[in-house]
């Protein structure tokens, strides 16, 4: 991969080489367009790098990439099974529906990058600096040598597409710090959360990699009006939450998440420039998950990418990324965004933990809502009410087995 790009037009460039921009080259190219586009896949770091995550890939990102012939890209981990969720003396701990995985994203990225590659993508290392579009040619110019028919930003929180883009950013930041240490046989096999009770959202993870060592860290959203939390204090969240979690630990590095709001998706702009994954502002508000929505709307990004190509269609291809969006992600997001204006109260916090005590629906249903397709269904309302209703009694009951085609 080199450092320089020769100035030529593409008809598809995707700056920021993540999960959300390698799906997106991917799908430009497999999407079975009657002409292939010739897309360049930009990103300022060369791979394998390291990135701030939980590392968690969720079932629904395997679904999406499966549909893209890399549904394997992590058939070699070892899936995590079961699920703790707590806050203080309240626990549960539960089989998942469908495994998770659990894979560094030096690992992860990588290999997605690799298959974009293997399908016809152009890899080059190169930090954008400047998006422009050229009236009355239908291009855009990227750092002025670099001419692109459609643009896709995946450059993440700070994306330099959206801010020349004109679309604001997320008011709701949070702040995450991780690293990795050697996994306790408490936490084998099994994704921890463990709520905090700072500024909410906020929690400590531990989760198991398989190969033993477990991806561990501590995140909490921003308070615009107050200095951000030191490393220390990041830190010393984790241990008090997660006793152990410090020790032992490297490779310490943080990330600001901007977490989805209500008005999701509204600020995609018209024309030839799309945005996805972090860089469109789709990070899950109650967990800080991303991936899912990363590889989602990376997928419909390069799908409308290739047919606006196809279709000298360059103009329209804003609008139909917008809609698309919104179709597969409004429901979910507006039910998460409001089950994490639910758990800004503590007592919320336990009665979901109540509910999922007392019944194996309550138990999957909040984790959908943390991972990619969950809603507030009727029956977990009822299980929250319930559960702030019996008082919030310390409770250390297993939720009930998964019934047989259980989702």
């Amino acid at each position: 991969m080199g450092d320089g790009v020769d100035a030529e037009t593409w008809d598809v460039v995707v700056v920021g080489a993540g999960p959300a921009g390698a799906t997106a080259a991917l799908a430009a190219l497999t999407c079975h367009p009657a002409r292939r586009p010739r897309v360049l896949l930009l990103d300022r770091a060369d791979f394998p790098r390291d990135k701030c995550c939980g590392d968690g890939i969720a079932p629904h990102v395997l679904d999406v990439l499966d549909g893209l012939g890399a549904g394997d890209l992590v058939d070699d981990w070892t899936p995590v099974r079961s699920l703790e969720l707590a806050r203080g003396d309240r626990h549960v701990r539960g089989p998942l529906a469908r495994p998770t995985y659990v894979v560094p994203r030096e690992v992860f990225d990588a290999r997605l990058v690799e298959r974009a590659v293997a399908a016809g993508a152009v890899l080059h290392r190169h930090r954008v600096r400047s998006v422009a579009p050229q009236p009355g040619t239908g291009l855009t110019l990227l750092d002025d040598t670099i001419a692109a028919r459609v643009v896709i930003g995946a450059d993440g929180a700070h994306s330099v597409v959206r801010d020349t883009a004109g679309v604001p950013t997320q008011r709701r930041v949070a702040l995450a710090l991780r690293g990795y240490v050697p996994t306790p046989p408490e936490w084998e096999g099994a994704q921890v959360i463990r709520y905090g009770d700072r500024r909410q959202p906020s929690y400590a993870w531990a989760f198991d990699r398989g190969d033993g060592l477990a991806n561990v860290g501590y995140g909490e959203l921003l308070d615009a009006a107050a200095p951000p939390p030191s490393r220390a204090l990041l830190l010393g969240e984790l241990e008090r939450l997660l006793p152990g979690a410090t020790r032992g630990a490297d490779r310490w590095t943080g990330h600001h998440l901007p977490l989805s709001g209500w008005g999701f998706g509204r600020h995609q702009p018209d024309g030839p420039t799309l945005l996805v994954g972090d860089a469109a502002g789709l990070v899950n508000p109650m967990t800080g998950e991303g991936i899912y929505y990363a590889v989602a709307t990376g997928r419909i990004a390069g799908e409308v990418a290739a047919h606006a190509v196809e279709h000298d269609a360059t103009a329209d291809a804003g609008a139909r990324h917008r809609h698309a969006v919104r179709r597969v992600l409004h429901p979910h997001l507006h039910h998460t965004w409001a089950a994490a204006r639910l758990s800004d109260r503590p007592r919320l916090v336990d009665a979901g933990i109540h509910a999922a005590n007392h019944d194996r629906h309550a138990f999957d249903q909040l984790v959908e809502l943390g991972l990619g397709d969950g809603r507030i269904t009727p029956r977990l309302a009822a299980g929250l009410v319930r559960g702030l209703a019996a008082g919030l009694r310390p409770t250390r009951r297993r939720p009930p087995a998964p019934q047989r085609g259980a989702a």
